[in-house]
């Protein structure tokens, strides 16, 4: 071509040379698709939407990026889910078994995760019929299953237990988020009061419901968590007492 030097170090050179203004206009990298930024987006999507806004084109559209860029990462919805329940449970605190209190130590784990589930509403949906692979999950397992035998549980009643203790947290969760969801919404027809439950069990009829009406303040009754720590002494307190399964 008619003026075009023959060097091709000053053809690469001039290729390479731009001006300052139009250098510092460049759009800067975009930080790279991991496991760990897909982790927190998906965190911050349940944490200000909840968990039923969760999809992968949603999280996708958090980090900037297409739904196809988080397959190099993940493999479907379940392996988000998997993901979000692991990093909850990393932050769990476990204690060094002690026999002597066995009991007061499966509480404080089991509190612990309720506590985790609670700041991010809906979320231990995730927990629910999933079977975890994600060591840090596995970790907390292990805790609880070490904290069972140490209190002298025999194994078959420890490995129930943890399964029914850890669908009772989620449950309990789940439920409290929608009620907490609900009460936000100011078209939802909702009892917010034990006055108001007390009243309505009050005016049933009274052959039908002669029970309800006598004990509706019983019914009705719990404040925070005194519900959730009723039924954890329920399932625990009587672990000690029961025959291994058949």
């Amino acid at each position: 071509m008619v003026g075009m030097s023959a060097d091709p170090r000053q053809r690469r050179a001039a290729r390479h040379a731009q001006p300052a203004a139009e250098a510092a206009a460049s759009a800067p990298r975009k930080k790279p698709i991991t496991v760990e930024r897909i982790t927190d987006a998906a965190l911050e999507v349940v944490a200000t939407e909840g968990y039923d806004a969760l999809t992968i084109r949603r999280v996708a559209a958090v980090l900037g990026t297409g739904p196809s860029s988080l397959y190099a990462h993940i493999v479907n919805k379940a392996d988000i889910d998997d993901l979000l329940i692991g990093r909850l449970c990393s932050e769990l605190v476990l204690p060094k078994p002690d026999p002597a209190q066995w009991r007061e130590q499966i509480r404080d784990v089991c509190a612990q995760i309720r506590d985790q589930y609670l700041r991010y509403p809906g979320i231990s949906r995730a927990a629910l019929a999933m079977v975890p692979t994600n060591l840090e999950t596995l970790r907390v397992n292990e805790g609880m299953l070490a904290i069972l035998l140490a209190g002298g549980i025999q194994p078959q009643s420890a490995a129930w237990a943890i399964d029914a203790l850890s669908l009772y947290v989620a449950g309990y969760a789940l439920e409290t988020s929608m009620v907490q969801q609900r009460q936000k919404d100011p078209d939802a027809a909702w009892v917010l009061t034990q006055d108001q439950l007390v009243d309505r069990f009050n005016a049933l009829p009274q052959a039908a419901f002669p029970n309800t009406r006598r004990y509706a303040t019983e019914l009705t009754s719990g404040t925070g968590h005194q519900r959730f720590d009723f039924a954890l002494a329920l399932l625990i307190d009587n672990l000690a007492r029961q025959a291994p399964p058949a």
